[in-house]
């Protein structure tokens, strides 16, 4: 995951990342996921003769929308409230569990990326089946750089954290 952060994120302090965090990738991916989902299901319905349907992708798609979402409630009411008031220690357990449920939302990419042909479309595919594609790419490009964030910026300043605490 190569997801490149720019420098002043990382100059932000916890609260203010958090807000970045919550505001720029949970409400992105709490309004692209039910979009992706209604898109799929119309290329599934209409095209589902057709060679090169994603079939079964609207039915990944709402089982990850169901993880995501899970996962972002305990970052946004457990986790983020516990960064935000210094208590990185105890927050460690939950930081192991986030970073485990983010391989899972990876590897659920890679299973949306195999259910579409790595995103290749057909050359008859009509528009709706070509937003969707975009809006697949757009989806995994955004889901990169929030994973990328969390755990090489925020998740690291809280390990940061402990270990300077421990040293001192």
């Amino acid at each position: 995951m190569n997801a490149q952060v720019p420098i002043e994120l990382g100059a932000l302090a916890t609260e203010e990342l958090i807000d970045y965090i919550v505001s720029r990738f949970h409400t992105g991916h709490r309004e692209q996921l039910p979009e992706l989902i209604r898109l799929s299901r119309r290329v599934e319905h209409a095209h589902a003769g057709h060679a090169r349907c994603p079939e079964g992708l609207a039915d990944e798609l709402e089982a990850h929308l169901q993880e995501v979402e899970s996962h972002m409630l305990k970052e946004e009411q457990v986790l983020f409230p516990m960064l935000s008031r210094g208590m990185n220690a105890p927050a460690q357990g939950p930081i192991s569990v986030m970073m485990f449920e983010h391989d899972q939302h990876i590897d659920a990419v890679e299973r949306i990326h195999r259910l579409t042909h790595d995103l290749i479309l057909p050359d008859d595919a009509c528009n709706t089946w070509q937003r969707l594609y975009e809006g697949l790419a757009h989806y995994a490009q955004e889901l990169t750089q929030h994973i990328h964030l969390e755990n090489n910026v925020l998740f690291a300043q809280a390990s940061q954290a402990v270990k300077g605490a421990q040293n001192a």
